[in-house]
């Protein structure tokens, strides 16, 4: 396996990244989270998108932060690792997995967090924990190190609907947080990343592909992006993500042919994939 320790993401000083605590209202005190800013109407929903990427790709191993009740975890059938800190799994599990009951800042910690895959690196993997944009950008910083050259990243609730779900203290039931601007900064970063984002129901998913495991600049720059993720609320997301003019359809984006040729070039560690990088480029609206 390759040195997993050598390869975590070390951000310091760790603590300004933490999130204040906040009390949670009641269930039924959720306030209204619409109205809505006009986009269009989203063909399929999060986990749709995931089953036909688990379906397309026939991952090896998948990884996901971000387990709750189990619903996107129950869609694998590969090895897999589900990581959160209070999990309460209700949905039957069809996979060999291992779960974590963890932070996924403490998981990215451990020595040798994939042990589980064997020598396998990660092909698949789903964001899905705190909807902070600090912790969803360092849950993408480990992730990528980990992933195989072919490897898909997920990301969820990056496209709210109005500024008021986009807010870090959560007021609404539909809640994404403010983890839109941990894809902004991939986007202004990393150039060389391909990041969809795409157009589900509810809170929209961006797809990141193009990956790099070597990268370190986003390691190099996250203290320099703290004050931006850390920004207090009301937050201001891009009009473009909440009227999802530069989102792509998920049908369209899953009809590509390229989801079966990854499964097939990641049998070629020497393969350039380049292409298809560049097919899923041109889907993205301009």
């Amino acid at each position: 396996m390759r040195d997993e320790a050598a390869r975590r993401i070390e951000v310091t000083p760790r603590t300004a990244a933490k999130p204040k605590q906040v009390a949670t209202p009641a269930p039924g005190k959720w306030v209204k989270s619409d109205p809505f800013v006009d986009h269009p109407k989203p063909t399929l929903s999060r986990h749709n998108l995931l089953e036909q990427l688990h379906a397309r790709l026939q991952p090896r191993t998948y990884l996901e932060v971000g387990v709750n009740d189990g619903a996107s975890l129950a869609l694998s059938r590969t090895r897999s690792i589900g990581v959160d800190p209070a999990f309460a799994v209700v949905k039957e599990l069809e996979c060999d997995v291992q779960l974590v009951r963890a932070t996924s800042d403490d998981f990215f910690d451990r020595p040798e967090p994939l042990r589980h895959f064997g020598d396998l690196p990660v092909d698949l993997a789903f964001i899905d924990g705190m909807h902070l944009s600090d912790f969803a950008l360092r849950d993408f910083m480990n992730v990528e190190p980990l992933m195989a050259a072919t490897g898909v990243v997920v990301l969820d609730d990056v496209l709210p609907r109005n500024a008021l779900e986009a807010s870090r203290d959560r007021r609404t039931s539909a809640w994404t947080g403010d983890v839109y601007k941990a894809v902004e900064v991939l986007q202004r970063r990393r150039p060389d990343l391909v990041v969809l984002l795409v157009n589900t129901a509810p809170t929209g998913t961006a797809v990141v592909v193009s990956l790099d495991p070597t990268s370190r600049v986003l390691c190099g720059t996250y203290q320099s992006e703290v004050g931006y993720l850390l920004s207090a609320d009301p937050q201001s997301p891009p009009m473009s993500f909440m009227d999802r003019s530069t989102s792509v359809d998920p049908q369209v984006l899953l009809a590509s042919p390229v989801w079966e040729r990854l499964a097939t070039l990641r049998e070629d560690p020497g393969a350039d994939v380049s292409t298809v990088w560049d097919e899923l480029k041109r889907l993205a609206p301009a």
